[in-house]
């Protein structure tokens, strides 16, 4: 059984068009300071990304922010955060986002978010790590991709025994409990990816 110390959360730079993301992002933000789990995201300040760091930082949480060098600026790295790490590229801060987190959460979000979420997924799918990774449905943002994901299921390209394992939470509330429920089912060796993996990515 693992416990889950950190969450590397994924979402927007922007706030979107629906206030419930920017809700939501508050919202996760305050349980995870109120339950003792430390935030591991992009490092910005604006967005759906700035409302859920923010909201730790409020709430007496712990914040590390991994950010690109080329970033910085155009994100407007969160300087509140107690852990700064700035990377000389994306493939950096990802492996990095990696290491430092115990689960990982997407919000809603572009095509960076998209990108990062689905490479986690190729990664559990492929067997190099067992990390829980959940979609945070707000407003059933999620649903097209899952839509997805079942067609790619039934045209076989998800092939039986590479089971694409994305948890789902429709509230946020909910997102804590589906996540600890699925750690309890991996020891702590079975988070970590290999070596070799890691040196590749």
């Amino acid at each position: 059984m693992s416990e889950i110390k950190s969450i590397c959360v994924f979402c927007g730079s922007g706030p979107g068009t629906n206030p419930a993301f920017a809700a939501a992002a508050r919202r996760f933000g305050q349980i995870l300071a109120e339950n003792d789990i430390g935030l591991v995201y992009g490092g910005g300040s604006t967005g759906l990304m700035g409302e859920c760091a923010e909201a730790v930082l409020d709430h007496g949480g712990f914040v590390t922010g991994i950010i690109p060098e080329f970033l910085t600026d155009r994100e407007h790295m969160l300087m509140r955060s107690q852990k700064r790490i700035i990377t000389r590229d994306l493939h950096e801060r990802k492996r990095l986002m990696f290491e430092h987190a115990d689960a990982f959460v997407a919000l809603p979000g572009g095509v960076g978010t998209l990108e990062e979420l689905v490479e986690q997924l190729t990664w559990s799918q492929l067997g190099r790590h067992e990390k829980p990774i959940l979609a945070a449905n707000i407003e059933r943002f999620w649903e097209p991709l899952r839509a997805l994901l079942d067609h790619m299921e039934k045209l076989q390209f998800i092939r039986a025994g590479l089971k694409v394992n994305l948890l789902v939470a429709n509230r946020i509330e909910d997102v804590l409990p589906k996540l600890r429920a699925a750690a309890r089912k991996v020891s702590e060796a079975d988070k970590e990816m290999k070596t070799a993996e890691i040196e590749r990515m």
